[in-house]
């Protein structure tokens, strides 16, 4: 089978490539499945040069997640052949095959395709764990969503908006921001540049955000902590600008509000019954059609290079998603 292989870190994807493995075996307690489609999260990039949280050993075969056809399941197992499931692991999806543990599978919920549910996954996951898990989302609360062109941002927007609240998308790219609008239908789409706090200002009326959704760090951090209401939330999601921020504790002291990190995927697994309560959340939602992650392109796995470049060069506005059998 054909697999995406990270031979070397390396800061220009040269130590990546395409290569043929064996069909991989299956443990016990796992589930082998036919990749139909894969998604590319910033994790991944970030995986090929060592810069992310989590460091496997290399080589290994990168991709966080993906959806599939079952092809075998232990005796008893909730998944049979055939099933359409989504999941994945921290690698392993950029492949033809993957063998994961069951309890990181579920149904693809009903009116996807293999591609969308792909795309939902890890975005939706972190975006509901962020702003309703952690967050306390409530209807008619303003959310400041950093990064809106992002996976993980544009399903932020479509969440927050799904559950009642009113969402403002930021964006550092003008060129971004009439897609972002038709994608995410937030109340506005304004420019992460310099001071912002003042049109956060003007289109809340005054009261702030109540939450504020931040995968970009850095300067977008600074100023996001002048567009918090008293009492509100800032959920540190990453740090995709590149610089990680600090903070003066006497800003949120003053201020009234949380600094909240957000790891979902660790938080899933140290509270597995949240993470399945979420899980269905989001299944549900999807299925009653309130949902639908944006898709910025698919690619069969041989443009693997084209994906990660793009979204190094911060063109997308949606997912990529590859397809390993195309």
């Amino acid at each position: 089978m054909q697999a995406l292989r990270v031979e070397q870190l390396s800061p220009d994807f040269s130590g990546v490539s395409l290569t043929d493995l064996p069909v991989p075996t299956r443990a016990p307690g796992e589930v082998r499945v036919a990749v139909r489609a894969a998604s590319l999260n910033f994790p991944d990039l970030l995986m090929t040069r060592g810069e992310y949280q989590f460091k496997p050993e290399v080589p290994f075969t990168s991709g966080l997640e993906f959806a599939g056809e079952v092809l075998e399941a232990d005796p008893g197992c909730r998944f049979a052949p055939g099933d359409r499931v989504m999941g994945g692991n921290k690698t392993g999806a950029f492949a033809e095959i993957a063998c994961v543990p069951a309890d990181k599978l579920s149904l693809i919920p009903k009116g996807l395709d293999f591609a969308q549910a792909a795309a939902m996954g890890a975005a939706y996951s972190t975006a509901f764990t962020g702003l309703v898990e952690l967050g306390g989302l409530q209807e008619g609360q303003w959310v400041l969503v950093h990064g809106a062109s992002g996976g993980v941002g544009l399903a932020a927007c479509d969440l927050a908006r799904a559950l009642g609240a009113r969402v403002i998308a930021t964006t550092g790219s003008p060129a971004k921001a009439e897609r972002i609008a038709a994608l995410a239908r937030p109340e506005a789409v304004i420019m992460a540049e310099g001071r912002f706090r003042e049109e956060v200002a003007d289109l809340t009326g005054g009261c702030l955000a109540d939450i504020v959704f931040d995968p970009v760090g850095g300067d977008v951090f600074d100023e996001s902590t002048r567009c918090v209401a008293f009492g509100g939330k800032l959920v540190v999601v990453g740090f995709t600008s590149g610089r990680i921020a600090e903070i003066a504790t006497n800003i949120p002291l003053i201020k009234g509000f949380s600094i909240i990190g957000l790891r979902a995927g660790e938080y899933a697994r140290r509270f597995p019954e949240r993470g399945q309560a979420i899980n269905r959340a989001i299944a549900l939602l999807a299925e009653q059609g309130r949902i639908t992650p944006a898709i910025d392109r698919t690619l069969s796995l041989s443009r693997w290079r084209e994906g990660f470049e793009a979204m190094a060069r911060r063109e997308l506005v949606g997912k990529v998603v590859f397809l390993p059998s195309a």
